[in-house]
């Protein structure tokens, strides 16, 4: 069997595939980036309780450590309106920002002390699912140290119409495959989707790649094969995005699991087999410190199914009382989660409509290629694959692996993308914009010279400004003044007014019901 999505020579575009089919696509972002102090070292501020409850506002939150903001769009009909939405919450909160706090520009983190418990863990009061969120991140310091719980990257979600999957099922020529409910039809299509999205990552790190140098303060202790740019700043010459890489979010114990995305039902197992089964080293660290407080949820491989760090996640919204897990269980793949995403530092949201545009177009190339299962020499090929474009991703010999044979990577993106215009086009006629073409028109310039990719900016501006500290703070200062210009219309402001003070509410309700220890609420989950 093929490993590999069609070959980019090959047309994927089935002719009866109307404009009109891809109308009614849905789309949100969740942006994350550190509160930043004016010397430059992360903030050991709480968060703004002017901007609400981080346990309960649905687009303002914290991410692991307290320091960490995320902000979070409701789905939306188009790109325009997402990053209307994403910029309105950057000015909102900028406004509630103190002592001349900034949010930090880039992936890797700004300044950190030495001593890693300065990276204060997210706080969500006193209820039992505040305090739970709270252990689940402390667990995670736990298991591989705060430093990497610093790190911010944006992830794109994004669902496509019932009625193309419905076409797309009658076109179907296999039968078992048109006998399928249109749920259990969904979430076969968004698994291959998956599949391909995941080999075509290598694609992503290499055009959207922006953390290519980090703070030397970000690796105090640890060994590592990074070289000095400026004092204070490490690097490789031709990283991409070393976010993505073992510097990143890694775990060598998750690396064991054989957690899959050929069918829902594996992947499913795959989860549900972590998130139960004890992992030694885990098991060495103890459940609860010499005081008999409890530091992390269990000492199982996955503490709860969001422990999985993963490229690209299939995705259900949960409701009352479900894992995210039970949720996929019950009705199938709602929408994906595309995770391999670094911000985009010369953006004030983090990422702007050429990304956005890029990766739709992507999507909607990953959703109608062919996508056999993932085996395991294609699994080991892929993270060759992106462990050279992330280290190596702009040297002028970097090469890709497809089925065995190796090709240029500019050779190799270049392929893709040309195969891909005829669906941005498509993609254009629905939306009734050119916003699609030209995000892969300026994805074809960075192929055709390297010096435009985000990551080879980044290093000429980091020279340039004389380090990773001075280029982030040179891109806060910047992006502070653009939050400051833009209008908030008055019903903008009122409606986040009215979202803090509610959220601040909920949050009060949910402290109130004391029927449950917390030992009593951790000892039911565990």
């Amino acid at each position: 069997m093929s490993q590999s999505p069609s070959t980019p020579s090959q047309a994927i575009l089935p002719t009866w595939v109307e404009p009109s089919l891809l109308q009614g696509m849905l789309r949100g972002i969740e942006r994350e980036s550190l509160r930043m102090q004016s010397n430059g070292f992360i903030s050991q501020e709480l968060h703004p309780q002017t901007l609400g409850s981080a346990l309960t506002h649905p687009h303002i939150t914290t991410d692991y450590s307290e320091a960490l903001m995320e902000f979070i769009t409701p789905p939306q009909a188009s790109i325009p309106e997402t990053l209307r939405y994403l910029t309105d919450i950057h000015a909102v909160v900028h406004r509630h920002l103190q002592h001349e706090e900034k949010l930090w520009p880039l992936s890797m983190p700004c300044m950190l002390d030495e001593d890693e418990d300065s990276i204060q863990l997210a706080q969500y009061g006193s209820s039992n699912i505040g305090r739970f969120k709270t252990l689940y991140r402390r667990g995670l310091g736990v298991r591989y140290g705060r430093r990497m719980q610093t790190i911010s990257g944006v992830h794109y979600n994004l669902s496509f119409p019932d009625h193309l999957f419905e076409m797309l099922q009658q076109h179907e020529t296999d039968e078992s495959l048109k006998a399928l409910s249109l749920q259990d039809y969904r979430s076969h299509r968004y698994f291959g989707l998956i599949r391909n999205f995941i080999r075509l990552t290598p694609l992503v790190m290499f055009l959207l790649g922006a953390s290519p140098s980090v703070c030397q303060c970000f690796l105090a202790g640890r060994e590592h094969h990074l070289l000095p740019l400026l004092r204070g700043t490490l690097f490789l010459p031709y990283a991409t995005a070393l976010r993505m890489g073992r510097f990143g979010y890694q775990n060598s114990a998750q690396k064991q699991l054989g957690i899959h995305y050929n069918n829902l039902q594996g992947y499913l197992a795959g989860l549900q087999k972590a998130v139960k089964t004890p992992y030694p080293a885990f098991s060495h660290l103890g459940l609860n410190d010499a005081a008999g407080e409890p530091i992390q949820i269990n000492d199982h491989v996955l503490q709860i199914e969001n422990e999985y760090y993963s490229l690209v996640r299939p995705k259900q919204v949960p409701q009352a009382g479900e894992t995210p897990s039970q949720a996929l269980a019950n009705r199938g793949v709602g929408y994906v989660e595309l995770r391999a995403v670094d911000v985009n530092p010369y953006s004030a949201i983090g990422i702007d409509e050429h990304a956005a545009g890029f990766l739709e177009t992507l999507a909607l190339y990953c959703l109608l290629a062919d996508s056999p299962d993932i085996q395991p020499a294609e699994q080991d090929q892929i993270e060759k694959n992106q462990a050279e474009v992330v280290n190596h991703g702009r040297a002028p010999n970097a090469s890709i692996l497809e089925q065995g044979q190796s090709c240029p990577i500019e050779e190799w993106a270049a392929q893709y993308v040309t195969t891909m215009q005829p669906l941005a086009v498509l993609l254009d006629a629905a939306y009734a914009t050119d916003l699609y073409s030209t995000a892969l028109g300026v994805m074809q310039q960075r192929i055709d010279e390297v010096d435009l990719t985000l990551s080879a900016q980044m290093i000429e501006d980091t020279l340039q400004q004389g380090g990773t500290w001075a280029f982030g703070s040179y891109m806060a200062q910047k992006h502070a003044l653009a939050y400051e210009a833009h209008v908030l219309d008055p019903q903008t402001q009122a409606y986040f007014d009215a979202l803090a003070e509610q959220s601040l509410q909920q949050q009060q309700q949910l402290e109130q019901d004391n029927s449950l220890s917390f030992a009593d609420y951790l000892a039911a989950y565990r």
